[in-house]
């Protein structure tokens, strides 16, 4: 089998394609051959060095495919199944070892690229609108990078609960993007400084009920100053960077805001919470109430060019790694 394996963390550069011994599922696991490997920002920080990554180790945590063999013990699953899975590290890789908990069933009619882009950053969506700020018929809420991954899942997921959406955008091609996926408003960020005034502006003067910030640095006073009384900040991401230290007297001044900054892992915590969350999401998009976008594909061996495209900030929808494609 082969991954890509980091010795020491670091830029791009740091990921190496290598060869490893084929593994073997212990009791509650599966072993699978993987078809597509999801590619997000929490890869690029356990990259970095953000977020822990046990070195020597391999980063990845979502993917598709199909399941070799099942370890002893193990119910619910059998060779031959179709899977998807998230929260997995290790899975940049063609083969995983997957946590059978962490696993599910790819209905038909899904095919397995399209799992592969759809858990994480659904799943990321789906307890934005639900859980962190439940979003209310007739609320307005602010999307940065609307076009992303997760912004153009938000923005769907926002308008489906009746929810009216102010996305930003940093060209004329993701704002048609965004547009073309429910965006009410467009606030382009290379051609405005000033968001939070252009939010005011579209809302009256009142401000947003909540932002939804996968930006960090970059986009966290803009968010802060764009929220209207008792307002909701929620940081999912730090793409920019991670955000400063905050004196929390700055969210009484503001309106008495609330700020939270939520972690996936939590909001799939338990087996049914996580099958909640996914089977809601493959539902959607068999009933054609949700597009999973993907952006771009690229060999396992190319994982330095998918980190490199996603930091720049100039890709839509999801990235995804395919094992099987040449170019090692």
């Amino acid at each position: 089998m082969h991954v890509i394996e980091v010795q020491s963390v670091g830029g791009p550069e740091v990921l190496n394609y290598v060869e490893r011994p084929e593994c073997e599922p212990s009791a509650g696991q599966l072993l699978v051959e993987a078809e597509a490997i999801g590619v997000n920002f929490i890869d690029i920080y356990r990259r970095e060095g953000r977020y822990p990554l046990p070195l020597p180790g391999v980063p990845g945590e979502e993917g598709s495919g199909r399941v070799i063999a099942v370890g002893p013990d193990t119910v619910g699953f059998a060779p031959g199944d179709r899977i998807a899975w998230t929260t997995v590290l290790g899975s940049y890789a063609t083969q995983v070892i997957v946590p059978a908990e962490k696993a599910i069933h790819v209905p038909e009619g899904i095919d397995m690229n399209t799992a592969a882009a759809a858990l994480v950053q659904g799943m990321t969506a789906h307890y934005l609108v639900h859980s962190s700020y439940q979003v209310s018929k007739g609320d307005t809420l602010l999307v940065h990078a609307a076009a992303g991954g997760v912004g153009l899942l938000l923005v769907q997921m926002i308008k489906a609960l009746g929810g009216r959406v102010i996305g930003t955008v940093s060209s004329a091609e993701k704002e048609n993007a965004a547009r073309q996926h429910g965006a009410d408003e467009i606030i382009r960020y290379d051609i405005t400084k000033d968001v939070a005034g252009e939010v005011r502006n579209l809302t009256g003067g009142q401000g947003v009920h909540a932002v939804y910030d996968g930006v960090g640095a970059a986009t966290f006073d803009a968010s802060l100053a764009s929220l209207r009384t008792r307002g909701t900040l929620v940081i999912f991401g730090g793409a920019s960077g991670p955000v400063p230290p905050l004196d929390i007297m700055r969210l009484a001044w503001g309106g008495s805001l609330t700020l939270t900054r939520p972690y996936l892992e939590h909001f799939r915590a338990t087996r049914e919470e996580f099958c909640w969350r996914a089977s809601e999401i493959f539902q959607d998009i068999l009933n054609q109430k949700l597009k999973i976008t993907i952006g771009g594909t690229y060999p396992l061996a190319k994982a330095i060019d998918a980190h490199s495209d996603l930091a720049s900030r100039k890709t839509m929808g999801k990235l995804l790694l395919l094992p099987s494609s040449s170019g090692a």
